[in-house]
């Protein structure tokens, strides 16, 4: 009796043993199981700190390059601007020489003008300068022709009264001698005239 009880407790033992053995066994197991889970956990939070630590390395990255190709765009924007800024400078300089050049052929073309007014005028002054002279030289010559005329004239009037008093000296003298000589005819002959006086004479 004693023989079947000291079995039986042996045997509860041993199966509290087991049980213990097993209940350990699970712990182990659950421990092991928490570990796991833990690590697997540790992993997790791991991979996913990598994970972000990637994403924020990828939105830094992106925003980098975001930056890089905003200040890229601001430079192109710059030295387009730059471009546009030194084309307007070009543009209005290349205006800016048409205006002077066409300032400078107006200036020209002005100074042409005048030139050409006063070539013209000098012209006009020297023709009038040639007429008043033309004319001048034909009121010398009218005036010396004139002159000649008068002087013709009055040499002419001076000989017809030269004339007229030559002939009138003649006729004078004709009177004369008629008064004072007479043509006698004696028998048939002509005499020679004798003095005639308020008497008669003979020439002796």
């Amino acid at each position: 009796m004693n023989h079947v009880l000291n079995n039986k407790r042996r045997e509860e033992k041993r199966r509290e043993e087991k049980r213990r053995e097993e209940k350990r066994r699970e712990e182990k197991r659950r421990e092991e199981k928490r570990r796991e889970e833990k690590r697997r956990e540790e992993k997790r939070r791991e991979e996913k700190r990598r994970e972000e630590k990637r994403r924020e390395e990828k939105r830094r990255e992106e925003k980098r390059r975001e930056e890089k190709r905003r200040e890229e765009k601001r430079r192109e924007e710059k030295r387009r601007e730059e471009k546009r800024r030194e084309e307007k400078r070009r543009e209005e300089k290349r205006r800016e020489e048409k205006r002077r050049e066409e300032k400078r052929r107006e200036e020209k073309r002005r100074e042409e003008k005048r030139r050409e007014e006063k070539r013209r005028e000098e012209k006009r002054r020297e023709e009038k300068r040639r007429e008043e002279k033309r004319r001048e030289e034909k009121r010398r010559e009218e005036k010396r022709r004139e002159e000649k005329r008068r002087e013709e004239k009055r040499r002419e009037e001076k000989r017809r009264e030269e004339k007229r008093r030559e002939e009138k000296r003649r006729e004078e003298k004709r009177r004369e001698e008629k008064r004072w000589y007479v043509c006698v005819e004696y028998e048939g002959n002509v005499v020679r005239p004798f003095q005639t006086s308020n008497k008669l004479k003979l020439n002796k």
